[in-house]
């Protein structure tokens, strides 16, 4: 079965020609002039902006709101007054709260921070926490990285007599919390020039703004915003790219007990650390500490000074990410048992009480990746239940939280992922109406699933020097990604199974060209490969280094079989077909002609009886057989005919078809397949 062809379509740039010679002449090499290129650089002037890590910050001052948070604050530490730095329990919020904790305390004020208990307390500012903090004398809560939704919440303070300024970075809605200040880049009243800081960016500006000396503010906690803002995965250009850059170069001789210490023990090497490092290694295990439930943890983890204890600290979050892996693997297994058979849903609603609600939003981003779709997981308990939400394809999840507001308890986040509350006699109407929502934003009828890639290159290019030079793209992530390129026409040499059995080592020819590659989690059964096969191959390239070897390999983000002739992925008129609502011009050309059919038949007859393949993969392949054009809609009719006239069983699995060929003793008449005259009976209407 071809299970890890996960990409419908491969969106292959074309740099342009003249583009990549003036880079070349401005300095840049080859491979990465092609890759800047690809990306709309024309000159170096463009890339010395797309690239640049150096740029000035904006004045804090900029933002709305930030006089009367950085007023209130500067008054509270003069008065001595009691305040409280209140984040959130991912990684974004925990550097947030410490940063500005370390930094309050640092300059004398009277700081404690509260992070709420993700699982007794939920996410934000709630009323358990406000009394709590009351009664131990707090005169000033400070939110950082949440705050902008909680309207009842400030009405409680003032209630209470606590004054409340709000830093945040997420979506606004309608109405603002009444409070001192209000500090986020999305209002609408906003005069900010950087509207995608993270959270600890906006409590970093808090810092900046306290202090009048910005550059010193960014000296001393650069890897706290570096983290926060990987983790969150903002855009990296702006101010961004500045925070990452020093944060990266920060992080290789960290002066905080806790970082170092969690680098050794989770083997990230500091001399070598990037963005990667950060969301794969780092960024886990201090998540850990908030979906186990030990949210101390991390805050110890950036605050500690005493070396001994920053050891037992990364020890300790290190063994929480593995019990996080196996809860996590124990939930997905069951929600994937969970989803209906037939044809992919628009959106994966799932409800259950015996889910973890620390994990279940790392097992919505999988899902959703898998299945193409938005996926909501709801953790029940008792009447009520807690969702986390993670989108796909461009969907705005908060838009459409906001949506759907009347079948919800409380809601918040952005557009690629939210959470929410919810009565659990609303889950099927809120099932219907976002599959519904979902149904209506996907309006292309073609593949959801899609890989930018960079550009298609020769094997010429796939040099040691020519990969070294695409270090100038870092910091690489959103809005600055990694290198993605592509290679057509491989033939598959060797196929070697490492890491116990988990990954797949491939040799690949092009003529006089032997190239290494690595394909993580991939099988050939997986990944349907065979020694022999000639495939199309995208890949990040990468500098393998062993026994101080240093060689070209290319780490495989998708294979699929290559193609001499054309095939499209258009499914529209299939789609159409289905919903009988297909003219007569998408009927013509709809309409297998006979050695179509009798192509797509040989095909599956030579296959054994039984096959399970992605659609689009199925389609590829009998084009390389055939070496002759076909469509993904013209595919899927063939197989819908054969099936009327009894000569196969069709059996939509998701993202795959299964077939069973059952074809009976004599010829079959495919005239009297009903799709087949709904086709002919169109055509001529």
């Amino acid at each position: 079965m071809c299970n890890k062809v996960k990409y419908g379509i491969w969106n292959v740039n074309e740099p342009e020609a003249g583009a990549v010679n003036a880079l070349v002449g401005a300095g840049y090499a080859p491979l990465a002039a092609m890759i800047l290129a690809s990306r709309g650089i024309r000159d170096s002037a463009m890339a010395s902006a797309y690239l640049d890590c150096s740029a000035p910050l904006l004045d804090p001052f900029l933002m709305t709101d930030m006089d009367l948070a950085a007023g209130r604050v500067a008054l509270a530490m003069a008065q001595g007054e009691k305040i409280a730095v209140f984040g959130d329990y991912d990684v974004d919020g925990i550097t947030s709260t410490c940063l500005l904790t370390d930094f309050l305390r640092r300059h004398g004020a009277d700081c404690i921070s509260y992070i709420p208990g993700r699982l007794e307390e939920g996410y934000g500012l709630n009323p358990i926490a406000i009394e709590q903090l009351h009664t131990a004398g707090v005169k000033l809560i400070i939110t950082v990285d949440c705050g902008i939704t909680a309207v009842e919440e400030a009405q409680l303070c003032r209630e209470l007599g606590i004054d409340l300024v709000i830093t945040d970075h997420h979506e606004c809605k309608d109405t603002l919390p009444q409070a001192v200040a209000v500090v986020d880049p999305h209002r609408v009243d906003g005069g900010y020039p950087h509207k995608n800081l993270s959270g600890v960016g906006v409590a970093f500006k808090l810092a900046a703004a306290l202090s009048g000396d910005q550059e010193a503010v960014l000296s001393e906690y650069a890897d706290m915003v570096c983290l926060g803002t990987v983790a969150d995965v903002m855009p990296l250009q702006g101010e961004n790219r500045v925070f990452v850059s020093r944060g990266l170069e920060a992080l290789t001789h960290t002066r905080r007990p806790g970082l170092a210490a969690l680098m050794e023990e989770s083997g990230c090497c500091p001399e070598s650390i990037n963005s990667s490092s950060i969301g794969f290694i780092l960024a886990p295990r201090i998540n850990a500490a908030g979906r186990m439930g030990q949210i101390d943890l991390a805050l110890d983890l950036f605050l500690t000074e005493d070396p001994a204890k920053a050891q037992d600290v990364a020890r300790q979050l290190c063994e929480l990410n593995r019990q996080r892996q196996a809860v996590e693997s124990d939930i997905y297994r069951q929600a994937v048992s969970m989803l209906p058979a037939g044809r992919p849903p628009e959106a994966i609603v799932l409800a259950d009480e015996s889910w973890h609600q620390g994990v279940v939003g790392i097992v919505a981003s999988r899902i959703a990746e898998e299945y193409a779709c938005p996926t909501f997981l709801i953790c029940l308990d008792g009447d009520h239940g807690k969702a986390s939400s993670r989108s796909h394809g461009g969907f705005n999840l908060f838009a459409s939280l906001s949506a759907l507001s009347p079948l919800l308890e409380s809601y918040g986040g952005h557009e690629l992922a939210a959470g929410f509350t919810i009565h659990r006699d609303n889950i099927a109407e809120f099932r219907r109406q976002v599959c519904a929502l979902a149904a209506g934003f996907y309006s292309d009828d073609t593949p959801r699933t899609s890989l930018d890639i960079d550009c298609a290159i020769t094997p010429e290019l796939l040099t040691l020097s020519n990969i070294t030079s695409t270090n100038v793209l870092e910091p690489c992530g959103n809005g600055c990604p990694k290198p993605v390129l592509m290679m057509k026409n491989l033939t598959i040499e060797r196929i070697t199974m490492v890491g116990g059995g988990r990954h797949m080592r491939l040799r690949l020819r092009s003529g006089r060209h032997g190239i290494n590659a690595i394909y993580f989690s991939a099988d050939p059964q997986s990944a349907s490969v065979q020694t022999g096969d000639l495939v199309d191959i995208a890949f990040t390239p990468q500098i393998n280094e062993y026994r101080g070897e240093r060689s070209v390999q290319m780490n495989v983000l998708d294979i699929r079989p290559s193609c001499a002739a054309a095939c499209s992925m258009d499914v529209s008129g299939y789609r159409a077909l289905q919903e009988n609502r297909i003219t007569p011009q998408a009927a013509a050309q709809l309409l297998p002609a006979r050695s179509t059919l009798a192509i797509v038949w040989k095909y599956l007859a030579s296959g054994g009886p039984s096959i399970q393949e992605s659609p689009i993969c199925l389609c590829r392949k009998i084009v390389r057989w055939s070496n002759q054009p076909l469509s993904l809609g013209q595919m899927m009719t063939c197989l819908d005919i054969f099936r009327d006239v009894g000569l196969l069983e069709l059996t939509r699995l998701h993202k795959y078809i299964a077939i069973r060929l059952t074809p009976a003793p004599g010829k079959a008449d495919l005239n009297t397949s009903p799709t087949m005259q709904h086709l002919l009976q169109a055509k001529e209407s």
